[in-house]
């Protein structure tokens, strides 16, 4: 609109007036700026549009443009997560005397079959992670950090796999696979530049009536050049050889089964001192997976040489005892009197002890790995 010179208010050129609403009156002013701003929103989003729609880049810009997008997309990766790594506990044991050093690494690495049939045991794990494609490189660059000179494995399957990768780190090993239809066992291997292989022996238990796991021993020889890189055990009597014994076991699981449990230690045991004697009074390093837990029985057997048995319950030798079943056991022994409560048969004390008697001995002083670590 524009105003003339006698203040009388006419229509500008090429003005129209605004058009009336739905209601047949004409929009406020307020309404007519909105409306006009509105339009002029609309005109200006289709305009860029259009722009954009006909701006249509050279080969070079668009080369540029690939290239600079390239650039922010690698800037806007997300960081990677960083790795686990475990916190070791260190034990104050003084091994200032010994001169002869290496690692000794055990390790239970899952065996392939077990963790297909046996899904439930893992129902918060992503397959991709059981994958033994996947596990297995992980497994080998974890225990090559370790810069380990000898490897313990239990419920190995897959044998040929490791030595084919281990092998390229300078590794030998052995694999002894357990009796009956599953087929994963013990595996030791070792560093062929540090050790020489003197014997090897194996147990199948399922020979003594004491189901189907499997044990291996090893008598290796340093060499002269082994470098210090660990800790070995003191000999159980003087002796002046480089030869030592290695025992690789995997006892039992199942927890109510202390009598097996005992009587395949006790056998494992007793053929370590048997070889460690005709060796020379060698000195002994026990591995494997023992199923058991620190300050159970079985670690009191191993620790101490001795055990009484029947002061034990058999299904709580191990340790592995559940807390549903710990409840219960609780409650039976405000009920039951202990010597009722702890009875073994006569079947049970001969598989456990490989006697009538209720005590079960073994001749090795072991010093544990647990010595000196603080119990939490």
């Amino acid at each position: 609109m524009e105003r003339s010179g006698d203040n009388r208010t006419v229509p500008a050129e090429h003005s129209s007036p605004p058009p009336p609403n739905s209601s047949g009156r004409r929009p406020h002013r307020h309404e007519r700026q909105r409306s006009r701003k509105k339009r002029k929103v609309i005109s200006s989003e289709t305009e860029t549009r259009i722009q954009i729609q006909t701006l249509r880049p050279s080969s070079y810009t668009h080369r540029r443009t690939n290239s600079y997008v390239q650039k922010q997309g690698n800037s806007r990766k997300k960081p990677r997560k960083p790795q686990c790594q475990r916190k070791w506990t260190y034990s104050t044991h003084d091994v200032s005397n010994y001169n002869d050093r290496f690692v000794i690494v055990s390790y239970n690495i899952l065996g392939v079959e077990n963790a297909t049939k046996h899904p439930e045991l893992y129902r918060g794990v992503s397959p991709k992670y059981l994958d033994w494609g996947h596990r297995k490189k992980l497994l080998c660059k974890e225990v090559k950090d370790y810069q380990a000179s000898i490897l313990c494995f239990q419920e190995v399957d897959h044998f040929n796999d490791l030595k084919e990768i281990l092998g390229s780190d300078g590794f030998r090993g052995l694999h002894k696979a357990r009796s009956g239809e599953t087929r994963d066992g013990c595996a030791i291997f070792w560093k062929t530049e540090q050790f020489t292989l003197l014997h090897e022996e194996s147990i199948e238990f399922q020979r003594f009536g004491l189901r189907n796991n499997v044990a291996q021993f090893c008598v290796l020889k340093m060499n002269q050049d082994l470098p210090s890189t660990g800790v070995t055990a003191r000999p159980p009597c003087p002796s002046t050889s480089r030869n030592f014994l290695v025992g690789n076991i995997h006892v039992l699981y199942n927890p109510k089964r202390g009598d097996i449990k005992l009587g395949q230690m006790r056998i494992f045991l007793e053929k370590a001192y048997e070889l460690s004697q005709e060796w020379g009074c060698i000195p002994v390093v026990i591995t494997g997976d023992l199923n058991s837990l620190p300050q159970s029985a079985m670690y009191q057997f191993l620790a101490s040489s001795k055990l009484h048995i029947q002061q034990y319950d058999r299904r709580h030798v191990s340790g592995q005892i559940f807390p549903s079943e710990y409840a219960e056991s609780q409650s039976r022994r405000n009920r039951i009197t202990r010597p009722l409560m702890n009875r073994w048969t006569n079947e049970e004390i001969m598989l456990a002890t490989g006697s009538r008697l209720s005590v079960l001995r073994h001749h090795l002083k072991l010093c544990s790995a647990y010595a000196g670590v603080p119990v939490r």
